[in-house]
């Protein structure tokens, strides 16, 4: 222990038992019991005790005082079990009758205190801390505090259950390691005392008809066989097993989760091996008995292990897949290829979960498409797959939620009124149909997966249409999308629904720019009644933030009664249906260069482009948001396939993004700066044609002009990360005059008050260093040297390009930020460009000495956050001893330590506690 930490020792123990004292907050008093702790690791306890008799005392006066506070008595109680985990301080602690005093029956559990969970718990814990060798059983047997951890477990606080039965395991297990006398307990020799009453206990616990009691034992056995893998285990089952089978024959089964985890939990065991017949016969009895709520977690958790007996898994899959069976078996859609989902027979419990609520129903198939999705990735995956069987599954699934799917039976007509509009459903099937899109199937489930999934970006809410047919590239029903998708772009509203009374329908109301945008900014519970309302003269379109000129792509909006925004729920479905699409279009083979994506992928990217106009147009800013993300990653990662260049530019997507740059709202620029930035690298940004040569005009300006005046700071961070990637890439724009762009961006960033637009600042100019000097070489012990590449240009050259451009102004400047994390970065950089320039042997040449006082000058200014001098006119010489003069190292050592590392020291604590009491005058308290 420090000296200083010493003195103020005695101090902070006598505030601590003083009942008239300023208690401090529990938040103190756990910081300094990990400071004893961290102390006991390195020392002695007793010599730790003996030099600080404080401690001692703080001990002995905790049992004579009793109002004393529930926190400093739950802090002393942890504070003797951190002292007594070593053997020989339990033994001069027991001298004191110090122990018995605060863990036995005397001690804290007749006192009113005793009634507060933080004493408690502070009693489990330090029991906890002590119990690690032989005298602490003995302790434990004699003082009656088994007893007491046996009632605890049924505390009203769950904290103090929960860690009671974590005590009791712990307890258990050191027993059985050494037991009492230090000897090892061998799975046939008889069972330590300590043990046997526990066993006595469990046993007793799991023939309890209550509940909450055969919960307690379950949940002891569970953390047990999770945490020890000794022999002793295997002889703890053989004991228990039969109590455990016992509780399949009650009805219903009690505490049937603890017991799902208790199955599983003993069968990843690696004491327990795959011919272990009586565990697989109780997990394959549990499969039986358990309802369709436990049933699934425990066939996934079978699935999921790698050593289980065939048989088994065969009936956990079965298992699994009786939900989405009956789901197949309700509706007309044909099963599919024969596979194990066709297999499947009919359970009677699934069948009346199913159509019990709509509650659970959709808790049912979420559960089930949950597992399928987190089985289907595993190599220990049933084979054979029924990917088949499963996409078409899925599909009907989506169908019975947006009311298309045509039902067979009584039982498929319940779960169309059950599913119809079910978000939390769609959800759940959307991320599985995703997940599927890694797998192979026939042509045309694909395509019915691919026209599900164009519904629901279009309509995440319902169906269009009525039809189950799965093509949408033949049938009236895929015309009439189109139509209506058509008629949406140019003009004439959304088209008739199939099978819709037309009579009653009303002519669409068109809202103007205005409009639209006043809607944007409204709450979702107003935007419904404002198109109804119609415009108001309060409103003025002319304080509106510019957005996009509407207008120019003829969106109607349609008659109140509809829904033109995306409520909360839709928006959840939208952003799924976005995700596996994409999934789904990455995972399409595709060749570089090739413009053969396969008969489906260019008809659905056709149909695919006029929705996302349609998304992008969106009143609320979520939607076009997702689009915009959407569009980003989808043109990423396409960019250079033919079909899909020209389904994007025979679109007006390209020029509605670019139109997004004005959006008011915030986030809606930044992605839409993200998307024309990935456009632009790919030449997508605008179509070849004639009439199109002003949009294809460079759109540098545009994004500088963003980064020069937006207000806030995700639009400006995005262009960054967007001149960033143009110059890593070689962007034609940057390349055009690379010193130029990045001396015009620099000089921007470098008045930007947003730390992160300054960070990627330098993160562009670390770019232009790697392409100016060379790339940074790494630093891996076992890679081979390879020799230094010479830098593009001659080293004097380069650095003057590098002094051109504002470069070392701006990351001097950087070097004394206020903001850390740019500092930091400006550092990294400097030491790159010190290490790299000094590897050249140009270095040693360079005519004239360091310009010494020229660098001290000009230190300052920089500190100041002042330009040195006007871009381009530093001397390389100046910049070499400047590089020279600084401490790069120690600088970055010094960045690299919290702001509070002084006020996180141990010294500090005790000031700050003893100022609480008042013991410290003046500024010797350190309170942070």
């Amino acid at each position: 222990m420090d000296p200083e930490c010493a003195q103020l020792l005695p101090a902070l123990c006598a505030v601590l038992v003083d009942p008239r004292q300023p208690v401090a907050d529990d938040t103190c008093l756990e910081k300094l019991l990990d400071w004893f702790k961290t102390v006991t690791e390195g020392e002695s306890s007793v010599v730790l005790l003996q030099e600080h008799p404080c401690l001692v005392e703080l001990l002995s006066h905790v049992l004579k005082v009793q109002d004393l506070s529930s926190g400093v008595l739950s802090f002393s109680l942890r504070l003797a079990g951190t002292f007594a985990a070593q053997e020989n301080c339990f033994q001069y602690l027991q001298q004191g009758e110090l122990l018995p005093g605060l863990f036995g029956e005397a001690g804290p559990l007749g006192r009113a205190a005793w009634a507060v969970p933080t004493v408690r718990s502070g009693w489990i814990q330090g029991l906890r801390s002590l119990a690690q060798h032989p005298s602490a059983l003995r302790f434990l047997a004699d003082h009656g505090a088994v007893d007491t951890i046996f009632s605890l477990q049924g505390d009203s606080s769950l904290f103090v259950a929960s860690a009671a039965s974590q005590l009791l395991v712990h307890v258990l297990a050191l027993s059985m390691q050494g037991g009492a006398e230090g000897q090892p307990c061998l799975p046939g020799g008889d069972w330590p005392a300590c043990a046997q009453r526990i066993m006595d206990h469990v046993e007793e616990s799991l023939c309890s008809a209550a509940t909450p009691k055969v919960t307690q034992a379950l949940n002891v056995l569970t953390t047990t066989f999770g945490r020890c893998q000794s022999p002793w285990t295997e002889a703890l089952w053989v004991r228990l097993s039969p109590r455990v089978a016992c509780l399949l024959e009650r009805d219903p089964i009690p505490a049937a989760h603890s017991f799902v985890d208790l199955l599983l939990c003993v069968a990843r065991s690696p004491v327990f091996s795959s011919s272990d017949g009586s565990l697989w016969e109780t997990v394959a009895r549990a499969l039986s008995c358990l309802g369709p709520t436990h049933m699934g977690p425990l066939a996934l958790g079978i699935l999921k292990l790698e050593h289980c007996p065939q048989a088994l898994r065969t009936q956990a899959f079965q298992v699994l897949l009786q939900p989405l069976a009956c789901v197949l078996k309700a509706t007309v859609q044909a099963p599919g290829p024969p596979g194990l989902l066709d297999g499947t027979a009919d359970d009677a419990t699934t069948v009346d979960t199913l159509l019990a609520s709509k509650s659970s129903c959709a808790g049912l198939l979420c559960r089930t498409l949950a597992h399928l999705e987190e089985l289907q990735p595993l190599p220990q995956r049933p084979s054979p797959w029924p990917q088949a069987s499963l996409l078409g599954a899925t599909v009907t699934v989506l169908r019975l939620c947006d009311g298309s799917a045509a039902p067979a039976s009584s039982v498929g007509g319940h779960l169309c009124g059950t599913l119809a509009g079910c978000v939390r459903v769609q959800r759940a099937a959307l991320d599985f149909l995703g997940t599927l899109s890694q797998g192979t199937g026939p042509q045309e489930l694909v395509t019915q997966a691919l026209a599900v999934l164009l519904e629901c970006l279009e309509s995440p809410g319902s169906s269009p249409t009525a039809s189950a047919d799965g093509a949408f590239t033949q049938g009236h029903r895929a015309a009439a999308q189109r139509a209506s998708r058509r008629r949406w772009l140019h003009g004439a509203g959304p088209g008739p629904l199939v099978g819709e009374d037309t009579s009653a329908r009303r002519a669409p109301h068109r809202a103007g720019p205005w409009q639209v945008q006043t809607l944007c900014h409204l709450p979702l519970s107003r935007q419904q009644t404002t198109l109804e309302e119609g415009p108001r003269a309060s409103w003025d379109p002319k304080e509106k933030v510019p957005c996009v000129n509407w207008s120019c792509f003829d969106v109607e909006i349609p008659l109140p009664g509809l829904w033109v925004f995306c409520p909360p729920y839709l928006l959840q479905v939208l952003k799924k249906a976005f995700q596996a699409t994409l999934r789904w279009l990455l995972s399409s083979p595709k060749t570089p260069g090739c413009s053969d994506l396969g008969p489906l992928i260019p008809q659905f990217l056709r149909e695919l482009f006029p929705v996302l106009q349609k998304r992008l147009c969106h009143p609320c800013w979520e939607v076009r948001d997702s689009a915009l993300e959407f569009l980003t990653q989808l043109s990423r990662h396409w960019g250079g396939q033919a079909d899909f260049r020209c389904a994007l530019l025979a679109s007006e997507v390209p020029e509605l993004a670019l139109q997004l740059l004005q959006d008011p709202e915030s986030y809606v620029r930044a992605s839409a700066v993200t998307a024309m930035g990935q456009l632009s690298s790919q030449g997508l940004h605008a179509p070849t044609s004639p009439e199109h040569a002003e949009a294809r005009q460079s759109l540098f300006p545009e994004l500088l002009h963003i980064l020069s005046v937006d207000s806030e700071g995700f639009p400006r961070r995005a262009v960054m990360q967007v001149f960033t990637e143009w110059l890593r890439d070689g962007h034609a724009d940057a390349a055009r005059d690379m010193e130029q762009f990045v001396a015009t961006v620099l000089q921007v960033a470098s008045r930007d008050l947003d730390w992160e637009v300054r960070a990627q600042g330098l993160e562009l100019a670390l770019v232009f260093l790697g392409q100016t000097l060379g790339p940074l070489r790494t630093h891996c012990p076992y890679a081979v040297a390879l020799p230094e590449v010479a830098p593009a240009q001659p080293l004097t050259e380069a650095l003057r390009a590098l002094c051109h451009v504002g470069l070392f102004d701006f990351a001097f400047c950087a070097l004394f930020d206020c903001d850390r994390p740019v500092a930091q970065k400006s550092c990294d950089l400097l030491l790159f460009l010190r290490d790299k320039i000094a590897s050249y042997s140009s270095l040693r040449e360079a005519r004239g000495g360091p310009n010494t006082a020229s660098a001290e000058a000009t230190l300052p200014r920089w500190r100041a956050g002042e330009q040195a001098q006007p871009p381009g006119d530093q001397e390389p010489e100046a910049v070499l001893a400047m590089l020279r003069s600084l401490d790069l190292e120690g600088l970055r050592s010094t960045l690299a330590e919290s702001s509070d590392h002084v006020e996180k020291s141990p010294q500090s604590l005790l000031q700050d506690m003893l100022a609480t009491g008042g013991f410290l005058q003046g500024d010797e308290a350190d309170c942070y």
